[in-house]
């Protein structure tokens, strides 16, 4: 009797106990989930990613997105420009760097009209002759990422940047992409000088990252049809620099319309899978929206539309 009550008694402290144990681990696991979800919403909210032009090893500027925490336009062209500060930097990718000497201080930021003017201290001066043109470049190409901004006023402790920092090569007073980026000159007569934007690609550190490069050229067709002609050839001037699209394929026509540039291809833009490349699609259209000033592209094969991208979802 007295073994019968006490295993009942046992019985039922130990259930009593299992009991206790799972209700009170059931909240905490239920807040370990809350703060996580808190956590990657609170991320999603001030995280965001903006482009920034950053140096290859070969002294070329890249395409490339980084993570900024600002919300603000000013807050974030100053973020995206202190990233161009040459300085350990973890956030910038593998392979890349910036182009601003370093210990440069941005002393101010001023947004005023479309135009951002950049007050920088006189360290930014140190730059070597090698570089001074891809770091005007880099600074303006990022800083007009954003489509409210036209163009960015250089200053040095308050003084207008009025001439390259080595070969006093003079500046305009606000620049713009009207500078060109990687230039590559390819003109044998002053005539019929075209001066075409073309995104080409490379691998850097197992990654792909996007090389527009200006070229000035001897030739007055319509920039589109440069642009293929230029993607699809076999040369590629600069061997690190590549295209995806094949050289069989063809322009067949195109046109713009309520601010649209309608490109109508042959079969060949497809490749072996019947697929369209997401990096020949990126390719053409950057070098669309760089050249062209339309804000979006429909892409067709033998007239069916196949995708279109516009200057938002890129």
């Amino acid at each position: 009797m007295l073994r019968t009550k006490a295993l009942r008694k046992i019985f039922i402290t130990t259930l009593s106990m299992f009991i206790i144990l799972t209700v009170f681990s059931i909240p905490t696991f239920k807040d370990d989930n809350v703060l996580r979800t808190n956590i990657e919403v609170e991320t999603s909210k001030t995280m965001s990613t903006n482009s920034i032009y950053l140096l290859n090893d070969n002294n070329y500027l890249v395409k490339s997105k980084i993570f900024i925490e600002s919300q603000k336009t000013q807050d974030k062209i100053r973020e995206l420009i202190n990233n161009l500060i040459i300085k350990d930097n973890s956030k910038l990718p593998t392979g890349l760097k910036g182009t601003i000497p370093k210990n440069t201080i941005i002393k101010e930021i001023i947004i005023n009209s479309k135009i951002v003017t950049l007050n920088f201290s006189e360290e930014f001066l140190n730059v070597s002759s090698e570089v001074e043109k891809q770091m005007l470049t880099s600074i303006v190409y990022t800083v007009l990422e954003f489509k409210d901004i036209d163009g960015v006023i250089i200053l040095i402790n308050g003084n207008t940047l009025r001439t390259y920092p080595n070969s006093k090569e003079k500046l305009p007073a606000i620049l713009d992409k009207k500078i060109g980026i990687n230039n590559n000159y390819l003109l044998t007569s002053r005539e019929n000088i075209s001066k075409v934007v073309i995104y080409y690609l490379e691998d850097i550190a197992d990654t792909l990252y996007y090389v527009p490069v200006t070229k000035y050229l001897n030739d007055d067709r319509d920039k589109i049809k440069i642009i293929i002609e230029e993607l699809t050839t076999s040369y590629i001037y600069e061997p690190n620099l590549m295209s995806f699209l094949d050289n069989k394929v063809e322009l067949i026509d195109y046109y713009e319309e309520n601010d649209v540039l309608f490109l109508n291809f042959n079969d060949y833009l497809y490749n072996s899978n019947d697929k369209v490349l997401e990096e020949v699609l990126y390719s053409i259209a950057y070098s669309v929206f760089d050249n062209y000033s339309v804000n979006m592209v429909m892409f067709e094969v033998n007239d069916k539309e196949i995708k279109y991208l516009s200057r938002s979802d890129i």
